[in-house]
């Protein structure tokens, strides 16, 4: 009889998922929170999201022409780096904000690093921290307002009321922010408009493995963890500002994020600590973005030290 052998390069064990699917389950899951957004802000929140997926999707495709490398740009991984950089925006920025950002998310947090799977850093936050270190008012004033009011609790980002209340400033009952936390958030940025929605489309990803639990679970759960120690409000905490948004759709990012499980759970525990500790010591009330891009350094040191034993190894007496 015979048989013949067929040499292939790796992987050897094929899937049938492609990065186009993955991206549009991404998408999917997003789509609830992007429909609200229009709903609530109408144009302002088309021209943000817009303008920001047609920058990246244009810088990639001339980056790659100019590489002389095929345009792939079709896999929609340019295109969801522009829609996530739109949803750390607030809704009413200039036009050129986002044309900005999604330039530099994709050239400085992509590109550079040889494009696709090669990048150090998410992308969409490397594009947003640029943004905001310069341009801060532009960022700021977008959507804040300002605290002279009892009311001015639903209008100003709630972490900022948050820090207000705190330090004296204003005296309000900081409850009547859970509703709007859930369901429809006005003050803050595009992606923070509901966490109800947020948490629903981790729920797709998960249960799709488009992600792993291990990261927004341990990333979320270190923020209560600690949140319930220094005595802050744990629910405004946890449903205010970007960690819903970062936990499952920035720090799961796979190319950014350790492969092992344990590594996984590690950076997960990084990413809430680094949170908890700029939302606390520092002038910024928010903290996810700059947690995930420190941990994002470490990602591969993490990987080295969290390996799993190799199947049969035994080491030497």
């Amino acid at each position: 009889m015979n048989s013949e052998l067929i040499v292939s390069a790796p992987p050897h064990i094929k899937s049938h998922e492609t990065i186009g699917k993955l991206m549009g389950w991404t998408f999917l899951a997003l789509l609830p929170v992007v429909l609200l957004d229009i709903y609530l802000f109408g144009g302002h929140a088309i021209r943000t999201i817009s303008l920001s997926m047609i920058a990246a999707v244009l810088t990639e495709a001339a980056i790659l022409m100019y590489r002389r490398m095929p345009v792939t740009v079709i896999d929609g991984s340019a295109a969801l780096t522009g829609l996530i950089l739109a949803l750390t925006l607030p809704p009413k920025v200039p036009y050129w904000i986002p044309l900005v950002g999604g330039f530099l998310a994709i050239t400085f947090g992509k590109q550079l690093f040889g494009g696709l799977g090669y990048n150090i850093f998410n992308p969409a936050l490397v594009g947003r921290a640029m943004l905001f270190v310069s341009w801060p008012e532009i960022l700021s004033n977008s959507w804040f307002a300002p605290l002279k009011e009892l009311d001015a609790i639903t209008s100003a980002t709630p972490l900022m009321a948050l820090r207000e209340i705190s330090a004296g400033n204003l005296i309000a009952d900081i409850s009547v922010v859970y509703k709007p936390l859930l369901f429809l958030n006005r003050g803050g940025c595009l992606g923070e408009i509901s966490a109800l929605l947020l948490i629903l489309g981790g729920i797709i990803l998960v249960s799709r493995k488009v992600i792993d639990w291990r990261i927004p679970v341990s990333f979320i759960g270190t923020v209560i963890f600690l949140s319930f120690f220094a005595r802050t409000n744990i629910l405004i905490t946890l449903l205010g500002g970007g960690l819903l948004l970062g936990a499952f759709f920035l720090a799961t990012d796979p190319v950014t994020s350790p492969v092992t499980r344990k590594g996984r759970v590690v950076y997960g525990i990084g990413c809430g600590l680094a949170t908890m500790l700029i939302r606390l010591y520092s002038g910024y009330v928010e903290g996810v973005m700059f947690a995930i891009l420190f941990m994002n350094s470490f990602v591969s040191l993490i990987d080295r030290y969290t390996l799993p034993k190799k199947y049969g190894l035994v080491k030497a007496k």
